[in-house]
Parts: C-alpha cells; structure tokens; sequence
C-alpha cells in the first residue's frame, strides 16, 4: 500500500495520467486515495483486476446510496438535494437489464454500419465548411462537437436544429460549477426532451426515442419519466464522449507526427488505431462503485459499503496488460481496454463511436494533410480532472 494519493487529479498532458498518479500505477492491482472531503475509497489500477471487478455484480453504480463515492462537492451536494439514480448507467440489474434490452437493437454493428454513410456525409460537410472560410479554425466547435451532435440526433430523432440549446446544457451538466447549476441543466434538458415526446407521439419519427414511444411507453414498460431519463443519458453521452475523443485524439496525433505518418501511410490501420487512442486516452477517467457486499481480489477484502473508483487511464498502462504502455503503437492489441468499462455496464455506444473517431480522423487528416496546431501546445486549454477529458479548444491550421 502507498500513502494515499489525491483523486481525482488534473492531467499534466492532456493524453497522459496525471504524474500524481505514478504511486497507483507502483502499487497494482488497488491501493487506496482519498476523494475531496478526506474520505479514503479503494482505487483499482490493475487491468485484470479491474476485468474482474467490473464484471461482479457485488459492485454497485446506484449513486443514491451514501455509501456511493462522488468526485466533487457540488455533485454530492446535488444527490443530497435530490437524490435519484441516474438512468441505465446508475442502475443496477434487474432495472438496468431491462432498460439496456429496450436499447440493444438501435447500437448493433449493423445499426452502425447502416449509419456510416450518414457519418461520412456529416464529416465531409464540416470540412467543407472549414475550408471555405479559410484557416485557422477552433477543432472543437468546428468539427469534433458537431459530428457526434450530428450523429447521435439523426439516430435518436432529435433535431439538429437544436444543438445549441442540448450541448450547452451538457456542458453545464457535466461541469457546472454549483449544485443550483447542474440541476439547472438537468431540469432544462429534461424539459426539451419531454416536450419533444410530446410532439412525437402526435407526430411520429424514425428514431430511437420514436421506438421507444411505440414500444416501451405506449405499452406501459416505460412511464414518460422514465423515458426522458434514459433520451437524456443517450443525448449527453451520445455526443459528449465521442467529442472528446476526436479532440484529444487529432491533439494527440499531431504531437506524434511519426505515429502520424505511419497512419497516413497505411490508412488499413485506422481501425487497430483507434482502439490504441482509446486505450491510451481514457478519457472517462474514474469509475465509480460501492460495494454491497465484502469482495475479496487479490489477497485484499474491499468491505461493504466502501467506494471504489476505477482509474481507467491507470488500468489501461498496466505494463502486465500492455508493454511499453506509454507508447503510442499501432500494432499491439488494444481491443481489451477498459475505455468503455467492462462487464454488464460496457458502453452501450461503442461500436458507433468506433465508426465515428475511425471516419472524421481518417477523413480530417487525408483532406487537410497539412494540418498543425495553430497555439502552442502547452498553451492550449484541456479539461480538469474532475470531468471527461478533453480539448476545451483546439486551435488548428492548414
């Protein structure tokens, strides 16, 4: 065991774990830090381990139980204000089965294959709209946000015409500043989605909130809150995490230009890429559990009622799982990361947003070849530690 380290931590370099962080990774497969209100919680570092305990159902995500390790004072003072769990990700089987079975058929390979056109065509429009105003441009707002946006609105069958509106509450629901703020933006959120139900049911779409209208609501297996819940969980995460990814991930390949070139140069390389940049990027950085009951994993007993957070970007360095993970390469086997979490909580969204980091990062580098940071890089704004990591801008040119 190491003296306990501080969690969460801001990241130094947008793509590496915090250096704060090296005692978790000397001390695999868990340790111990200590959240901001001095409570100690397990820390899990290692990738078998974490595969292990992902995949135990005696790990809770029911955030309402005051057991349940939260990051930051403002959250916590929201659950104590109102508390509730959050849709499928907050919820554990049976209700969690039920909900994600409602959800499976509109996120198969199938689904996505199908939506890949429509990702290409969204990607070549943002670029064309790029380059028609002429370098430089700000990444984030100009392509990396709207592809997912996008994407996530034609599959779910919310207007486009919107994004303003939904992404600027994400934001202020993901890193608003005060309790009174985030539920602000959940309350706002959940208004636009339910008016929208409205609307649909008495004009239906082809979306995936339609399906649920027709299949779930309409039939009793949902009620419309519950509904509004499981559009905003789909909205947020939808569009927030796959932003992030493409951000970091083009910041990232531009500060390793031989990486670059290689990709360039064999494009049947993309997908095995992305599955490193995913690995090496983790950019949902710290899982959070609560046991309900005593585990025992590696020669240690995580009691009930203890925190547990997963540091994915620790898990997903474990020189054990990946030699030299500090080194970005393309031809190592990355598939079994935990980027997207394990077990019965494993991204329900992955497969798409594979397609969608596989098509604006191919597309974006094979289009704009000369593409460089317009900062420099240790200028540029990255997101704290207490959120999904990110680029908050990206100035780039061409």
């Amino acid at each position: 065991m190491t003296e306990a380290v501080a969690f969460p931590q801001n990241r130094t370099c947008p793509y590496h774990p915090p250096t704060a962080y090296d005692p978790l990774r000397e001390a695999r497969p868990l340790s111990r830090v200590t959240l901001y209100d001095g409570r100690s919680v397990w820390v899990v570092t290692g990738h078998a381990a974490a595969r292990q305990l992902l995949s135990d159902q005696r790990l809770s995500t029911d955030s309402t139980n005051e057991a349940f390790p939260i990051f930051a004072e403002r959250v916590a003072a929201v659950r104590s204000r109102r508390p509730r769990r959050t849709a499928l990700l907050g919820e554990d089987d049976p209700v969690h089965h039920a909900q994600r079975r409602m959800l499976i058929p509109s996120f198969t390979l199938k689904r996505t294959a199908d939506l890949r056109p429509r990702i290409q065509r969204a990607v070549d429009e943002l670029i064309d709209a790029m380059t028609e105003q002429g370098p430089p441009a700000e990444l984030v707002s100009a392509f990396a946000l709207p592809v997912p946006s996008i994407v996530i609105c034609d599959l779910l069958g919310v207007p486009y015409a919107d994004h303003d509106f939904f992404e600027g509450q994400s934001r202020r629901l993901l890193r608003g500043s005060t309790a009174e703020e985030i539920e602000d933006a959940r309350d706002q959120l959940e208004g636009y989605l339910g008016d929208l139900v409205e609307r649909k049911r008495d004009k239906p779409g082809d979306g995936v909130l339609d399906d649920l209208i027709a299949q779930q609501l309409a039939h009793g297996h949902l009620d419309k809150q519950q509904l509004v819940e499981l559009a905003t969980i789909l909205l947020v995460a939808g569009h927030e995490t796959t932003a992030n990814m493409i951000s970091l991930g083009t910041f990232t390949l531009l500060q390793h230009p031989e990486q670059l070139a290689e990709l360039r140069s064999a494009p049947e390389l993309m997908p095995t890429a992305v599955e490193e940049l995913l690995r090496f990027l983790s950019i949902a950085d710290g899982m959070l559990r609560v046991a309900k009951e005593d585990i025992d994993v590696d020669g240690v007993t995580i009691r009930a009622d203890e925190g547990v957070v997963f540091s994915t970007s620790v898990i997903n360095r474990d020189t054990t799982a990946y030699p030299e993970p500090d080194t970005l390469d393309w031809h190592r086997s990355a598939r079994h990361h935990v980027a997207f979490g394990f077990g019965i909580h494993q991204c329900l969204g992955q497969n798409l947003a594979r397609a969608e980091m596989e098509i604006a990062l191919r597309t974006l580098f094979d289009r704009l070849p000369g593409l460089r940071l317009a900062a420099p890089a240790e200028e540029i704004p990255f997101k704290p530690g207490d959120t999904l990591q990110g680029m908050i801008e990206l100035p780039v040119t061409w």
